[in-house]
Protein backbone atom coordinates (compact mmCIF):
# COMPACT_ATOMS: atom_id res chain seq x y z
CA UNK A 1 0.00 0.00 0.00
CA UNK A 2 1.55 3.53 -0.87
CA UNK A 3 0.69 6.29 1.45
CA UNK A 4 0.45 9.02 -1.46
CA UNK A 5 -2.53 6.90 -2.89
CA UNK A 6 -4.45 5.02 0.50
CA UNK A 7 -6.49 6.46 2.90
CA UNK A 8 -8.15 5.70 6.32
CA UNK A 9 -10.84 3.78 4.12
CA UNK A 10 -7.86 1.46 2.26
CA UNK A 11 -6.30 1.19 5.65
CA UNK A 12 -10.01 -0.21 7.77
CA UNK A 13 -10.46 -2.04 4.17
CA UNK A 14 -6.99 -3.79 5.15
CA UNK A 15 -7.65 -4.09 8.12
CA UNK A 16 -10.95 -6.12 8.53
CA UNK A 17 -9.98 -8.28 6.01
CA UNK A 18 -6.72 -9.26 7.88
CA UNK A 19 -9.17 -9.96 11.13
CA UNK A 20 -12.04 -11.98 9.27
CA UNK A 21 -8.82 -14.57 8.05
CA UNK A 22 -7.36 -14.48 11.28
CA UNK A 23 -10.51 -15.92 12.71
CA UNK A 24 -11.20 -18.26 10.26
CA UNK A 25 -7.30 -19.48 11.22
CA UNK A 26 -5.88 -17.92 8.29
CA UNK A 27 -1.91 -16.56 7.66
CA UNK A 28 -1.22 -13.48 9.60
CA UNK A 29 -1.28 -10.32 7.43
CA UNK A 30 1.53 -8.51 7.15
CA UNK A 31 0.60 -5.34 5.74
CA UNK A 32 3.42 -2.55 3.99
CA UNK A 33 2.90 0.74 3.61
CA UNK A 34 5.71 2.63 1.43
CA UNK A 35 6.39 6.39 2.12
CA UNK A 36 4.39 6.15 5.64
CA UNK A 37 5.86 9.89 6.56
CA UNK A 38 2.56 11.00 4.15
CA UNK A 39 0.32 9.56 6.37
CA UNK A 40 -1.52 12.43 8.35
CA UNK A 41 -1.82 11.40 12.41
CA UNK A 42 -5.60 10.33 12.34
CA UNK A 43 -4.55 7.82 9.58
CA UNK A 44 -1.53 6.64 11.54
CA UNK A 45 -4.15 6.21 14.36
CA UNK A 46 -6.10 4.02 12.09
CA UNK A 47 -3.38 1.85 12.32
CA UNK A 48 -2.88 1.02 16.00
CA UNK A 49 -5.26 -1.36 17.17
CA UNK A 50 -4.23 -3.64 14.54
CA UNK A 51 -0.75 -3.05 15.30
CA UNK A 52 -1.20 -3.31 18.93
CA UNK A 53 -3.26 -6.78 18.38
CA UNK A 54 -1.26 -8.06 16.27
CA UNK A 55 -4.07 -8.50 13.71
CA UNK A 56 -1.50 -6.89 10.95
CA UNK A 57 2.38 -6.87 11.39
CA UNK A 58 3.24 -3.42 9.80
CA UNK A 59 6.44 -2.96 7.68
CA UNK A 60 6.73 0.66 6.64
CA UNK A 61 8.96 2.34 4.91
CA UNK A 62 10.56 5.97 4.71
CA UNK A 63 12.75 8.13 3.83
CA UNK A 64 11.84 10.84 6.88
CA UNK A 65 13.22 10.54 10.16
CA UNK A 66 10.57 8.69 11.79
CA UNK A 67 10.71 9.96 15.08
CA UNK A 68 9.29 13.30 13.80
CA UNK A 69 6.91 11.50 10.68
CA UNK A 70 5.60 8.57 12.53
CA UNK A 71 3.25 9.22 16.05
CA UNK A 72 4.67 8.06 19.20
CA UNK A 73 2.11 5.29 20.20
CA UNK A 74 3.00 3.59 16.61
CA UNK A 75 6.61 4.06 16.66
CA UNK A 76 6.50 2.39 20.23
CA UNK A 77 5.10 -0.01 18.71
CA UNK A 78 7.65 -1.20 16.05
CA UNK A 79 11.18 -2.05 15.59
CA UNK A 80 13.02 0.69 13.89
CA UNK A 81 15.58 -0.26 11.31
CA UNK A 82 17.92 2.17 9.57
CA UNK A 83 19.22 1.13 5.91
CA UNK A 84 22.80 1.81 5.05
CA UNK A 85 24.23 2.64 1.72
CA UNK A 86 26.09 -0.57 0.27
CA UNK A 87 29.94 0.07 -0.17
CA UNK A 88 30.93 -0.13 -3.69
CA UNK A 89 31.97 -3.86 -3.85
CA UNK A 90 28.31 -4.83 -2.74
CA UNK A 91 27.18 -2.70 -5.54
CA UNK A 92 29.96 -3.43 -8.14
CA UNK A 93 28.59 -7.51 -7.08
CA UNK A 94 25.17 -7.14 -7.29
CA UNK A 95 25.33 -5.21 -10.48
CA UNK A 96 27.22 -8.05 -12.20
CA UNK A 97 24.60 -10.70 -10.65
CA UNK A 98 21.76 -8.41 -12.29
CA UNK A 99 23.96 -8.85 -15.50
CA UNK A 100 24.87 -12.92 -14.95
CA UNK A 101 21.73 -13.92 -13.72
CA UNK A 102 18.37 -15.43 -15.57
CA UNK A 103 16.15 -13.41 -13.31
CA UNK A 104 17.77 -10.34 -14.31
CA UNK A 105 19.59 -9.84 -17.51
CA UNK A 106 20.85 -12.99 -18.48
CA UNK A 107 23.84 -12.38 -19.51
CA UNK A 108 22.73 -10.53 -22.58
CA UNK A 109 25.61 -8.12 -22.00
CA UNK A 110 28.73 -7.59 -20.56
CA UNK A 111 29.65 -4.18 -18.92
CA UNK A 112 33.05 -2.72 -19.99
CA UNK A 113 35.06 -1.79 -16.62
CA UNK A 114 34.21 2.01 -17.15
CA UNK A 115 30.18 1.30 -17.57
CA UNK A 116 30.13 -0.41 -14.61
CA UNK A 117 32.67 1.96 -12.80
CA UNK A 118 30.29 4.63 -13.77
CA UNK A 119 26.98 2.77 -12.62
CA UNK A 120 29.03 1.90 -9.23
CA UNK A 121 29.67 5.66 -8.64
CA UNK A 122 25.92 6.66 -9.86
CA UNK A 123 24.80 4.27 -7.37
CA UNK A 124 26.00 6.45 -4.91
CA UNK A 125 25.57 3.31 -1.91
CA UNK A 126 21.50 2.31 -3.63
CA UNK A 127 21.85 -0.48 -5.88
CA UNK A 128 18.60 0.63 -6.69
CA UNK A 129 19.48 3.85 -9.05
CA UNK A 130 22.58 1.70 -10.64
CA UNK A 131 19.69 -1.34 -11.50
CA UNK A 132 17.68 1.49 -12.60
CA UNK A 133 20.14 3.01 -15.14
CA UNK A 134 21.51 -0.11 -16.16
CA UNK A 135 17.45 -1.47 -17.18
CA UNK A 136 17.07 2.15 -18.68
CA UNK A 137 20.41 1.75 -21.38
CA UNK A 138 19.10 1.98 -24.80
CA UNK A 139 16.93 -0.52 -26.76
CA UNK A 140 18.83 -2.90 -29.47
CA UNK A 141 18.66 -1.28 -32.92
CA UNK A 142 16.83 -2.54 -35.33
CA UNK A 143 18.73 -5.52 -37.38
CA UNK A 144 19.53 -2.59 -40.53
CA UNK A 145 20.99 -0.01 -37.78
CA UNK A 146 24.23 1.06 -39.24
CA UNK A 147 27.69 0.17 -37.64
CA UNK A 148 28.84 2.20 -34.73
CA UNK A 149 24.90 2.59 -33.32
CA UNK A 150 24.74 4.38 -30.19
CA UNK A 151 22.18 1.11 -29.66
CA UNK A 152 24.15 -1.95 -28.42
CA UNK A 153 22.21 -4.96 -29.35
CA UNK A 154 22.06 -7.98 -26.51
CA UNK A 155 25.46 -9.54 -27.97
CA UNK A 156 27.23 -6.85 -27.00
CA UNK A 157 29.20 -4.91 -25.05
CA UNK A 158 28.36 -1.68 -23.37
CA UNK A 159 30.23 0.81 -22.27
CA UNK A 160 29.05 4.19 -20.53
CA UNK A 161 32.45 6.79 -21.67
CA UNK A 162 33.25 9.63 -19.17
CA UNK A 163 32.42 12.37 -21.47
CA UNK A 164 29.16 11.15 -23.12
CA UNK A 165 25.55 9.90 -21.43
CA UNK A 166 24.82 7.84 -24.13
CA UNK A 167 25.96 3.82 -24.32
CA UNK A 168 28.14 2.84 -26.99
CA UNK A 169 28.74 -0.51 -28.20
CA UNK A 170 31.58 -2.24 -28.65
CA UNK A 171 31.91 -5.88 -30.67
CA UNK A 172 32.61 -8.88 -28.83
CA UNK A 173 32.78 -12.43 -29.69
CA UNK A 174 29.87 -14.57 -28.73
Amino acid sequence: MSALSAGVKDVRAVIDTARRQRRAGGPQTVLFIDEVHRFSKTQQDSLLAAVEDRTVTLLAATTENPYFSVISPLLSRCVLLTLQPLDDAAVRGLLRRAVADERGLGGALTLETEAEDHLVRLAGGDVRKALTALEARPPPPPPSAPAGSTCPPPSRRWTWPRSATTATATPTTT
